[in-house]
């Protein structure tokens, strides 16, 4: 059993070895002066065919500023560490709200994550929860002390008209709904999301050290069964996004430089209520983001929650565009509002336009071969970078996800290259969903299915 150092170590290796050799394979390092083009691109291609490919090239380092972050976060910390250790006793903790938002389709799945972890946080010591589900329909959850089934009205509205998960997230803020004091915690889980021991360590921690009002972690999609493959390993690169960047600016800048996810959120109650979700209708497509940046704007601080929960991934190709598609418009909104500061959401906004132009930059791939332009050094160097340390992510996402002692090297070597070979799958689907996002109507929150059994309807 390799130690979690070693295991580093080889990571970073590893890492170095990608990047090296997808330099010398593109180009991007040039070991002879005989592959450098000599020609003048505007003879070849006319001014404004020439002003076309290298604008195309340079539209790619958008993407520049998260590749840097999400290096330096896989590399600076330690990408394996140990099991969570707590670092205080439960029983001195403060209160922890661990509260589910759902629309109610799917009651029987709601029941079984509760149930499921109500046991991982009795068996991990945690002493002061509750598990509080929020709720558009009833599920009729079993009787239990530690459990609270919450109701939102039909008739109830926000003072600024939010809606969708941020309308039901602010209903339990209200005065007279909510029922925690300022100094207890909520743990914001989606559906589906299910507890391990390392995250409610993880949490402990994090409250009991009590410097930070908001914390996130890491979450996997690969644990137990595994219902579609493509996706699935599609999301590895997420995985490595939480422990590059996710991490990196929770724990060296304690701020949401490029925003955050929804579930898998650690907040104080006093924070979040002033900080508040109820943020209109452009805070409620996305309204994790749009939470974290105006967290971000009253000068609250982050940190990063050690320890990891577990999600799946969405079961169909078509959840997955319709996913990211909601996530592309909600953050553009986030990007164009005006209630948020432009210097708080500077780098979100190069990040949202390094998404929202990757049709763009993905041509580049095509064009680089059938209209190849001379650059300077520094700028092909550059572009294989980027290239190079996103391919690696999705290697590191498998290696976080998939465990070599369940799997074998044969399988675990296996969805390493599937990882690979979804990249152009991913790039499709994530194209598709910026079209669409870009031209459809914006103010929709659809709901991936995480259950294989059918909605309830009522």
């Amino acid at each position: 059993m390799l130690s979690s150092r070693v295991k580093h170590v080889l990571h970073c290796v590893l890492l170095l070895t990608v990047i090296t050799v997808f330099e010398l394979f593109t180009g991007g390092v040039k070991l002879s002066r005989e592959a450098i083009p000599a020609f003048d691109p505007c003879e070849r291609y006319g001014y404004i065919g020439a002003f076309v490919l290298y604008a195309l090239r340079l539209v790619a380092f958008l993407a520049l500023p998260q590749v840097l972050l999400n290096l330096a976060g896989l590399t600076l910390y330690n990408a394996f560490p140990d099991k969570v250790t707590l670092k205080g006793s439960p029983l001195l903790a403060p209160f922890i709200c661990i509260r589910i938002v759902t629309r109610g389709d799917y009651p029987q799945l709601v029941s079984t994550n509760v149930r499921r972890n109500l046991t991982k946080c009795l068996d991990a010591g945690l002493e002061h929860f509750m598990i509080e589900v929020v709720t558009d329909k009833p599920i009729g959850l079993p009787k239990d002390r530690r459990i609270i089934e919450t109701v939102v009205p039909k008739d109830y509205r926000t003072k600024s008209g939010a809606l969708f998960k941020a309308r039901a997230l602010q209903y339990c803020l209200e005065d007279g709904v909510n029922s925690l004091s300022d100094t207890d915690w909520i743990v914001h889980l989606d559906e589906e999301t299910l507890l391990t021991e390392n995250s409610i360590h993880g949490v402990l921690n994090f409250v009991l050290d009590g410097k930070h009002s908001f914390g996130q972690g890491l979450i996997t999609y690969a644990n137990e069964e595994v219902v579609n493959w493509v996706t699935t390993l599609a999301d590895s690169f997420r995985v490595a996004d939480d422990m590059g960047k996710l991490r990196l600016q929770f724990s060296l800048f304690h701020k949401p430089l490029l925003s955050w996810k929804g579930s898998y959120v650690v907040t104080q109650v006093r924070a979040e209520r002033e900080v508040s979700f109820d943020n209109g209708l452009d805070g409620s497509v996305a309204e994790d983001c749009f939470f974290a940046m105006c967290a971000y704007k009253q000068g609250y601080t982050f940190n990063f929650v050690e320890g990891e929960m577990w999600e799946k991934s969405p079961f169909t190709l078509w959840d997955f565009v319709q996913q990211r598609k909601r996530w592309i418009q909600g953050i553009m909104l986030v990007v164009h509002s005006k209630v948020i500061p432009l210097r708080y959401k500077f780098l979100l906004g190069v990040s949202c336009y390094s998404w929202v132009t990757m049709p763009l930059s993905t041509s580049n791939i095509i064009l680089a071969a059938l209209c190849p332009i001379p650059c300077p050094p520094l700028m092909d160097f550059l572009c294989a970078f980027i290239g190079a340390v996103s391919i690696y992510m999705y290697i590191f996402g498998v290696i976080k996800s998939f465990s070599l002692y369940r799997f074998g090297l044969f399988k675990f070597s296996l969805c390493i290259i599937g990882a690979l070979l979804t990249i152009p799958v991913n790039a499709l689907i994530e194209n598709i969903a910026v079209i669409w996002g870009l031209f459809g109507k914006k103010h929709k929150f659809y709901i991936v299915n995480k259950d294989l059994r059918p909605p309830v309807t009522v």
